[in-house]
């Protein structure tokens, strides 16, 4: 009788609590009570931060199109990430992957956006830190004459100049004159990173990005600093995707290029680096703790004007009008025009 009373009392327990009120979207009960919410890094996923009704929002590249994250949260009552940033600094990976599992591999049609109409944002939009990479491709190094670095020389960007797939970057045509574009790989941090070593410094990446570390040669080079050419308003351009790490087998083996107005301008590969990737994080994790969701630039080969070996006056720099694509293996190709 004693185990009977028991299992009665463990069913009314269990339809007691499938029948409570369900979670809301930031994943506590409607009393407004802390529910424990799994964390972690997101991943076997390619990720769009889209910019939709005046504010940022989660997609994921499916076969059908971008899930609408938020939509699809709201539509199933369950919780969500709301951008890339809420995704990477709260460690709701677990969360996202619960999310399209419940939806499963074809997913109701009005949860799903046709990619060639969304509004795209910068992967992140409120990293704490963008880490800068500069002359970390041999070849790069020596085509504007400067030595081989015997460390990484780091340097920085604000959220000022981040930028996005299909954006446009008006230039500071009243200071600058030198424009310049460098298409690079960019690291995207999962998780606090401090002190860590070559050997496990990838298990902190969420994820890879294109990027372009767009610059203004004039300012870049009026003093021996290089912030105040290459921070100006839209000067940091990236994505269109997040591609998880787990996707990306080798950081360090990837084709890069761009293309200026049609015309490749840089064509190489990612193992050129004369830091590779594993270096770049450990070394600038016993600078700085680097925080979940910012971003690393890892520096750019070959091929840019600036190392062009016939006077600086004469030289092509970008103009308004000008278009750029840079591309990255299997990251997507990230477009944008001047002004």
């Amino acid at each position: 009788m004693s185990n009977r009373r028991q299992f009665l009392t463990a069913t009314a327990v269990g339809l007691a609590a499938a029948t409570s009120p369900a979670r809301a979207t930031d994943g506590r009960t409607e009393k407004g009570t802390a529910a424990p919410e799994p964390t972690g890094m997101p991943r076997d996923m390619t990720l769009i931060n889209m910019r939709r009704d005046g504010s940022y929002a989660l997609g994921v590249k499916m076969t059908s199109g971008v899930l609408d994250v938020v939509a699809a949260g709201r539509a199933l009552g369950m919780p969500f990430p709301a951008d890339m940033d809420d995704l990477l600094q709260n460690s709701r990976g677990p969360v996202l992957r619960a999310l399209i599992d419940t939806v499963g591999a074809t997913p109701d049609k009005r949860l799903v956006l046709d990619e060639a109409a969304i509004d795209y944002a910068p992967v992140v939009t409120r990293p704490e830190k963008i880490i800068m990479m500069g002359f970390n491709y041999k070849h790069h190094a020596e085509e504007t004459g400067t030595p081989i670095p015997k460390d990484p020389p780091l340097f920085n960007k604000y959220n000022n100049a981040l930028n996005y797939h299909g954006g446009a970057i008006k230039l500071p045509t009243a200071a600058a004159r030198e424009f310049d574009y460098e298409t690079e790989l960019v690291i995207v941090f999962g998780r606090e990173c401090r002190n860590v070593s070559e050997a496990d410094a990838l298990d902190y990446v969420a994820g890879y990005s294109t990027g372009n570390d767009f610059s203004a040669r004039d300012l870049q080079t009026l003093t021996s600093q290089f912030m105040i050419g290459k921070t100006s308003d839209g000067f940091a351009p990236l994505g269109p995707y997040l591609v998880t790490a787990d996707r990306v087998k080798d950081p360090n083996n990837l084709k890069l290029r761009t293309v200026v107005n049609g015309k490749v301008r840089q064509d190489w590969n990612t193992n050129d680096m004369i830091f590779n990737c594993r270096q770049l994080i450990s070394f600038a994790s016993k600078v700085m703790t680097i925080k979940p969701g910012d971003i690393f630039y890892t520096g750019t080969p070959q091929g840019v004007i600036f190392g062009e070996k016939i006077p600086r006056k004469e030289r092509a720099w970008l103009k308004p009008g000008d278009e750029i694509v840079s591309e990255l293996e299997g990251l997507g190709e990230l477009r944008f025009r001047l002004t």
